[in-house]
Parts: C-alpha cells; structure tokens; sequence
C-alpha cells in the first residue's frame, strides 16, 4: 500500500546476505530505478523484483536504462486496480495506466481525421485525456486555472503516505511535453474563449459540497481544501462531517506525528523489528507517537465507518486511525455549529462537541460552469472524471473514462 516507505522490508535480505549460498532478491515497494540501485549498492540484497511497478510502465526497464527515469509512469502502491481487482474477480490493472491488462482489447491508434481539442482541467482526467489524444495524433491544448497541473491530486499527495501521487503528476508532466501538449496555467477559461476548437473536454473537477447544517457560516467550519493546504490553522480538536476517502485522508494528516522521518514513523507504528532483537517475526511492540489532536470523524450512515475504502488497505487506515484514538461515530445527524462547538444527535442521544474547528468533508458536486456557455455557443463538448460523476473522488475511474474518451475519438 502506499503508506509503506519504499523498500521498507529490505533489512530482511540484509541479515541473511552471506548467511546463505543462493542469491538474495529483495521485494516490495521498490519502484524507482534509484531505489532499487540504492538496495544493491547497500548490500542488502542481489537483486529485486518488481511486480506492480510494471503494470503502471511496462517500459520501466527500457526507460531505465536509457536514463529517462522521469519519463516512467511510477506505481503509486494503491492497490486499487491491481489487488483489488484480483480479489473482485475483475482484470488486474493499474490506476495510473489503465491500459495495463487490456492491450489485447484496446490500442492507441491515430486518429484517422486529426481535430483541435480543449480539454479545460487539469486533474487526473483532464491529463489522461490530454496525452492519449495527444499520441493519437490530436492538436491539444489543456487549460487550467491554477499555476499546477494537477487537480486534487496536489491535495493527495499532501497526505502523509500518499506523496507518490506526486509521481503521478511529475510523469504526466514529462507527458505533455513529449506530446507537445500546449499548456495554459493561471487563467480561469470562459465558453467564449474556445471557439476555435472542434472539441472541448470539460475536466473541471469537483467542489466541496457544503451541507445545509445551521451555523455552517461560522468561523469555527473550514472545507477540506483549507485545512490540507493549511490556507486555515486548524486547532487541537476537530470535528470531521464525513468519512469517505477525504476524511480519512484529513484524519490521517491531522493526527499524523513524525517520528524520525516516514521508515521510523512507520516501523514504531506497526511494530516492526528490523533488528529481530525483541520477538520472533521481527515483530515488536507498537510505538504510537502522541497525536497532535484529537479528532472525531463522523458520517451520517448507521454504516461502519471507511466502509468504501480499497478493499486491500482499508483496513489499515481504520486501524492507523483507531490506535492514534480517532473516535469514529456514525448515525449522525448534525443539529448545529455555534459557539460551544458540533451539537449532533447519535441514536437518542444529543451531545456538544467542543471543538476548535468542524472541518466539512461532506462530499464534492460536478463543476459544470462551462457547460451552460458550450451548450449556448453550440460547441460540442465531452464530460469527464469527477466534472461527470462526483459521487465519491475516484482518481481510477477518472483516468479510465477519460482514456477510453480519447482512444474512441
């Protein structure tokens, strides 16, 4: 999973170099070809193996070797499409490379009439749909409004244990100039500005859904976005309204304690011995650094609690967030947001949280604003990634619907 540093298990080869007479390979989270010269320049193992690395670039090697390591589409370990696929009896996959497990079903051929194409947003859908038309021989030019490409993965990758995403952003970036992508930063884009294209890709993303909860105007309530950013101090005890994938990540940040940087923070954590001098197994007792808040995460469903995280590391952002003595309610019903604090009702009963800050995790909407101006102008236009459907972020989703856009154009 993500969360695991890279090559965070490489201390077990290490003890067992010159102890045995067969070759060593070292594995897990080893995907960056530094990363893995660094394991074998250090001794700790004669070679390493990758798995899911090459689902997301089947061209790691070759991109390797010829000392483009910036232009490898780097597996973020998020299981979604790989693992969890397998275990939902789908096709593996690959969140950042749809394509992987799909070659035989869908190629990536040139366009046979090559047309200009906007694609306004640059989050994970407006990227995948860029560079897939772009490789097929499509004039593209990706607008966006902030200075970044990116979208919500420039908030992901803020979370401690996902700075992958980063990877991701980096790789598309190398991308689009490859493509020769024409990219417009800083400038929000009207209907009336896009004549001149045949079509326009409307990849806007999503905004904060805010719920109809009295008081939700008070200084105390600050979005997500604000606190991920820290565009908002937040102070030593939060209440989070919603506990999709966005409140467990705002969880996550806002009880994260660093202990000695991201391996040692994650050995206390999960109590692991890399010196085998307590238990067998490598296993020691736990380390829970103190949690710089206290921090109530809510839903509204009677449900448990992070019901639709990944299938395969889900439960570990429940357990991470138990042991740092997160309390999880769900069946709440919001009643007010004041002075004194959340006053909510779970059950039969009413209580007051007395909080710093309620920080809304509630959802996101489709940001649709271009549509009403295309449709008015009579330009013909596509929906994509959460500018569709916002239920729930799905960075997978979005990549896919977006790249099966463009291969289909």
């Amino acid at each position: 999973m993500t969360a695991v540093p890279r090559a965070a298990f490489t201390s077990v080869t290490r003890r067992l170099m010159g102890q045995v007479k067969i070759p060593l390979i070292a594995s897990n989270r080893i995907n960056d070809p530094q990363v893995a010269e660094d394991v074998i320049a250090r001794g700790d193992a004669d070679m390493v193996s990758m798995a899911r690395p090459f689902l997301a670039d089947a061209e790691f090697v070759n991109k390797a070797a010829a000392g483009r390591a910036d232009a490898i589409n780097t597996c973020i370990a998020c299981n979604q499409a790989c693992p969890d696929h397998i275990f939902s009896m789908q096709v593996a996959s690959c969140l950042v490379n749809p394509f992987a497990g799909h070659e035989l079903d869908v190629a990536i051929e040139p366009a046979a009439m090559p047309k200009r194409v906007a694609v306004v947003g640059s989050g994970p859908a407006g990227l995948s749909a860029a560079t897939v038309l772009a490789e097929r021989g499509h004039r593209v030019t990706l607008f966006e409004e902030a200075n970044e490409i990116g979208g919500q993965f420039n908030y992901a990758k803020r979370i401690p244990g996902k700075e992958e995403f980063g990877e991701t952003l980096r790789y598309f970036g190398t991308r689009l100039k490859e493509l020769g992508v024409e990219l417009r930063l800083g400038r929000r884009t009207a209907a009336n500005e896009l004549g001149d294209f045949d079509h326009v890709v409307v990849a806007t993303g999503v905004v904060p859904r805010t719920p109809p909860i009295p008081g939700i105007d008070h200084p105390k309530v600050i979005g997500y976005v604000d606190a991920i950013t820290g565009r908002k101090p937040v102070g030593t005890k939060v209440a989070l309204i919603g506990a999709g994938g966005i409140g467990f990540d705002v969880a996550e940040l806002l009880t994260h304690s660093d202990a000695g940087g991201p391996l040692a923070t994650y050995r206390k954590e999960w109590g692991i011995d890399v010196g085998y001098t307590a238990n067998r197994g490598g296993l020691a007792e736990p380390e829970m650094p103190a949690s710089p808040r206290e921090v109530w995460l809510l839903q509204r469903k009677a449900t448990k609690l992070g019901e639709g995280l990944a299938r395969t590391t889900g439960w570990a952002h429940r357990l991470l967030l138990q042991k740092r003595g997160v309390h999880m309610l769900g069946g709440c019903q919001y009643l007010k947001i004041d002075d004194a604090g959340l006053h909510l009702r779970v059950g039969d009963d009413e209580r007051v949280l007395d909080v710093d800050n309620v920080v809304i995790c509630a959802g996101r909407e489709p940001r649709r604003e271009l549509v009403a101006g295309l449709e008015a102008a009579g330009k013909p236009y596509t929906l994509v990634g959460g500018a569709d459907v916002a239920a729930e972020l799905d960075a997978k989703r979005a990549i896919w619907q977006a790249a099966e856009f463009a291969v289909e154009f």
